[in-house]
């Protein structure tokens, strides 16, 4: 599949999901939702891997990479943002979690020595500010107090988790684990980890049984989490875990475009202006190096 096209299939994708996760919530406790979704999407792609007779046989310390992922990437993090949410306002968890486009970058120097690449750094703030424009009325409207500084270190703590998930991916691309295979397991894992959280906290192994909780599950563990990880992994083997962590500042633009349709939102100058700078930074980040002259 072209880059393009993946890229496009992430930002729409997961900037829509927000429908999914808002008819979670209510009945199913966060951490067992989690649980659910992910133990939904891991059999579905073991079940592909199966049918397509495709390796599931991998050494123990893959094994130990695959939990890893599925703790940072499948589990932890989707834990930790539930929490924040509890704390700071959504506006403000985007703005955090778009700082994942820094951590890659950083990660990707410290863990594997790769070189830094100016240009996507300069467009990775350029898309983090657009962002903090376009969110700005929520995030003058925190107050700073206990509560926000709790929120705003959970939500960094879970984008650095998410990172963590990213540079496993990258391992496993150096160890020539296909994505599909490698979310198959990770996944399994991080439906049993959020099962886990789920058990320790005492929370009620029940099921919502509306027709809004079963389809927005079924849509969340087949769309957002079998196509949506499957494409935002596979681009970031294809062109690097600092640019495809661009399309984190992507989704919420996505997001407040539904928003904008479905409930109202209104935009204004200032969230217009920011919209066109994370637009640059896009383009910064995406735009091929022209090659030396001979």
């Amino acid at each position: 599949m072209p880059v393009t096209l993946l890229y496009a299939v992430v930002v729409a994708i997961w900037g829509s999901s927000w429908l999914g996760i808002k008819y979670q919530l209510g009945v199913v406790a966060p951490e067992l939702s989690i649980a659910y979704r992910f133990l939904l999407a891991a059999a579905i792609l073991l079940a592909f891997c199966l049918a397509t007779r495709r390796r599931l046989r991998f050494a123990r310390r893959d094994h130990l990479f695959f939990a890893a992922q599925g703790l940072t990437l499948f589990s932890l993090n989707y834990l930790l943002f539930y929490v924040a949410a509890g704390y700071v306002t959504s506006g403000l968890m985007a703005v955090a979690f778009s700082t994942i486009t820094v951590m890659n970058i950083a990660n990707g120097a410290l863990l594997f020595g790769q070189g830094i690449d100016r240009r996507v750094a300069v467009g990775a703030l350029a898309g983090i500010v657009g962002l903090g424009l376009v969110y700005w009325p929520e995030i003058v409207g925190v107050e700073l107090s206990h509560a926000a500084l709790v929120g705003l270190g959970l939500s960094i703590v879970a984008t650095y988790s998410a990172s963590l998930g990213n540079m496993v991916s990258v391992r496993h691309k150096a160890r020539g684990i296909p994505v599909i295979e490698a979310n198959a397991l990770g996944m399994s894992y991080g439906a049993l980890f959020a099962l886990g959280f789920a058990l320790a906290r005492g929370a009620p192994l029940v099921i919502d049984s509306s027709w809004a909780y079963g389809l927005s599950l079924v849509y969340l563990a087949l769309f957002a989490s079998v196509f949506g990880f499957g494409a935002y992994l596979t681009l970031l083997q294809k062109i690097g875990a600092d640019r495809a962590a661009y399309s984190s500042v992507l989704f919420p633009l996505v997001a407040l475009g539904l928003s904008t349709l479905v409930e109202g939102y209104r935009w204004t100058p200032l969230a217009a202006a920011g919209v066109a700078l994370v637009l640059a930074g896009n383009l910064i980040v995406l735009r091929r190096p022209k090659p030396a002259a001979a």
